[in-house]
């Protein structure tokens, strides 16, 4: 057990959390879809400017659902970067598809755009661009390559929720989108995630998909006389349990988002003077692209150099952590990409990357101490 002081996560309570769950126990009504679930998805809607969101009990169920309304099948090839959770390459995997695992870019750590034209084949139906830490995939050009090939681009953005790229909310810009309100994002709920819909040929099937396969929905807005089984599908609605936690933290976004960026900011000035030296790599925010504060990493210029450090802060009370095995080196990815595909820049930053704590309730001084124990671990 880690007996951190400064732990890498911690879970909050900002504003009507509680009251919220008492109200929606008092209503009588704490399976899905009520009051707070529609409260969530018309927040989302309106702030992102999405065509419909659809709340679910995870991210992994909004990537599911995504596979579902894709048609993916056995043989069909699906286009992703390896350096990702799990969760990306499920959902299709789940569905027979072949995964054909993309390299990353240096600086942002996100699918390389210019690798992706070259693995697409006549059997590719979908792109999964990844946002990693909130800052933005080239969305252009990965947009340009699937309008060529007729490919449907599925947004991972786990971790981009109220992100953007040129103006424009990760999560809104592919055919569909998939969030994250797991305990270690920005805005949580324990577990819990969102289906963004950005094009209407998906609209009315994924209510039926999201509700076990039935048009229930539709039953429910009068539509149908009675409901029944007309499609494939699962249990991806969320209990109002959580979606009343989740509103009320939806409803104080702007202190979060100020809070967050504030802690991204200082790690940002701080630690830049040992960029600056050579001595480790920062994030880095195009200029397009609007950072959520998601997460804050260091590269270090090797392994040993990265574990060595992870022990350092640990001896100091701080719990920074690694990210990412690769999946194409795991043996289910290896197994489903088929052949393993060399990714050199994916296994070289996956051994060198470690992440700060970052989370709503990190104190002014604790950021302090981050900073001073980074730059004292180059001073030995």
């Amino acid at each position: 057990m880690n007996n951190s002081k400064i732990p890498f996560n911690k879970p909050f309570i900002i504003g009507k959390e509680l009251s919220n769950i008492k109200k929606a126990v008092e209503t009588g009504h704490l399976a899905g879809d009520g009051k707070f679930t529609r409260s969530c998805e018309k927040w989302m809607e309106k702030e992102f400017e999405a065509f419909r969101v659809l709340l679910t009990n995870s991210c992994t169920a909004a990537l599911e659902m995504s596979a579902l309304l894709c048609d993916i099948s056995p043989g069909d090839e699906v286009i992703l970067p390896s350096y990702t959770f799990v969760s990306t390459a499920n959902a299709f995997a789940l569905r027979g598809a072949r995964l054909r695992f993309v390299d990353i870019r240096p600086d942002t750590l996100n699918i390389n755009e210019n690798k992706i034209e070259e693995a697409v084949t006549e059997k590719t139906r979908v792109i999964v661009p990844v946002h990693y830490g909130g800052i933005a995939c080239e969305m252009d050009k990965i947009m340009l390559i699937a309008s060529k090939y007729g490919l449907t681009v599925v947004e991972d953005a786990a971790q981009g929720v109220n992100a953007s790229y040129k103006g424009k909310a990760l999560g809104t810009i592919g055919h569909l989108g998939a969030y994250s309100f797991h305990e270690t994002k920005n805005y949580i709920c324990g577990e819990g995630g969102a289906l963004v819909i950005n094009d209407s040929r998906f609209m009315e099937r994924a209510e039926i998909i999201r509700e076990k396969g039935t048009n229930r929905s539709k039953f429910f807005r009068g539509e149908v006389d009675k409901y029944t089984w007309v499609d494939l599908g699962s249990s991806y609605l969320p209990s109002e349990l959580t979606a009343a936690f989740l509103y009320a933290q939806l409803q104080e976004a702007d202190k979060i988002d100020t809070k967050r960026l504030w802690i991204w900011d200082t790690y940002y000035r701080g630690l830049k003077p040992l960029q600056d030296s050579g001595l480790l790599q920062i994030p880095s925010v195009p200029e397009e692209c609007k950072n959520n504060a998601h997460m804050f990493y260091l590269v270090l210029p090797s392994a040993e150099q990265r574990d060595k450090m992870i022990s350092f802060l640990d001896e100091k009370g701080i719990h920074a952590v690694f990210h990412y095995i690769p999946l194409h080196t795991s043996p289910m990815g290896s197994r489903l990409a088929g052949e393993i595909p060399r990714l050199p820049v994916t296994e070289s930053i996956s051994a060198r990357l470690l992440r700060l704590p970052c989370f709503y309730e990190l104190t002014s001084s604790e950021v302090d101490e981050v900073v001073r124990q980074v730059h004292s671990f180059f001073r030995l």
